[in-house]
């Protein structure tokens, strides 16, 4: 029976999977991308990922790429208040890099023009940017809360010291308070969240919405010794092979998959799911078929020794 109760982030209510827009406009084109969104939104989903920044990397683009796929789609389908969307600034191309008021203030602008919409559900810092004091950042992001343009705040990308100074200047000064992290989070790259950062998000009610979830594909299972996977991310997941812990944990997720009937996606991603502070678990799906298995973390439920095993598998 599926589970799609709600997870909650601050004021908002979302679906079990975020549904990250990263591809868009990159590896999947509008039609690729549309059919996906609307995959996505038949199946129940409603919280959708993105960034000023998607995809700058790639020869010709300019950024803001997923960001207009996404505006698009939903013009098109004139679903913007059944969908939650949360995008990013600080980390565009140089010219709208950091998080100095004026940037926060022009790209916010600009990410509201390409996703054609008046608010913004999430806006995350996407990454910190320790030039600018956290008074001026969160100051600046309370004025957009004030101004009705951006519905909740989060950051991403930020040390423990940086989140608390933050959180404890929002408290002092009543102003908006970050609600979500987005951390590199995952069974093979745990000490990136684990530790000093997810405490801070503990002791503050933060709900954590992991990027890079499936190890850029590589804890989905495909990527095996001798196997040459075509993908823009092959490079990325392959070097999880060449560890002691990525075969262990591969081992570990196909022995509980096979007890379960399930992808090893969905295990990974009912892992996270399953670890404290964590709301949402975030992967992207280049097409409709890659769907199924994300959005199955919604049927799924590990048992303690399910989740004892994978743990110490990724240890």
């Amino acid at each position: 029976m599926a589970d799609n109760t709600p997870r909650k982030i601050g004021s908002l209510s979302v679906h079990p999977l975020a549904l990250g827009g990263n591809v868009f406009g990159w590896t999947a084109d509008e039609k690729q991308s549309f059919a996906v969104l609307d995959a996505y939104a038949e199946a129940g989903g409603d919280f959708i990922d993105t960034a000023d920044v998607y995809s700058a990397w790639v020869p010709g683009n300019q950024g803001g790429e997923s960001e207009t796929v996404i505006g698009d789609w939903i013009a098109a389908r004139r679903n913007r208040d059944a969908v939650v969307v949360a995008t990013k600034v600080g980390h565009g191309v140089p010219a709208h890099r950091g998080l100095k008021p004026a940037v926060i203030r022009a790209d916010v602008e600009a990410s509201l023009r390409r996703l054609r919409t008046d608010y913004i559900d999430l806006y995350y810092t996407h990454v910190d940017d320790t030039s600018v004091p956290v008074e001026d950042i969160i100051t600046t992001l309370d004025g957009l809360v004030k101004e009705g343009k951006v519905r909740e705040i989060g950051a991403s990308n930020i040390t423990a010291e940086r989140l608390r100074a933050s959180l404890d200047f929002s408290a002092a000064s009543g102003l908006a308070k970050y609600v979500a992290i987005q951390p590199h989070y995952n069974l093979v790259s745990r000490d990136t969240y684990e530790g000093d950062l997810a405490a801070v998000a503990a002791e503050h009610g933060l709900a954590a919405v992991p990027y890079f979830a499936l190890a850029s594909g590589f804890l989905t299972g495909k990527y095996r010794p001798g196997v040459t996977v075509d993908s823009a991310r092959a490079g990325g997941a392959q070097k999880y092979l060449e560890s002691e812990r990525g075969p262990r944990v591969l081992a570990a997720l196909d022995e509980v998959a096979a007890a379960h009937g399930a992808e090893p996606a969905t295990v990974a991603l009912a892992w996270l799911a399953a670890q404290p502070t964590v709301s949402t678990p975030l992967a992207s799906a280049r097409t409709v078929d890659q769907l199924p298995p994300l959005l199955a973390v919604a049927d799924l439920k590990l048992t303690e020794p399910d989740l004892t095993k994978l743990t110490q598998a990724s240890a």
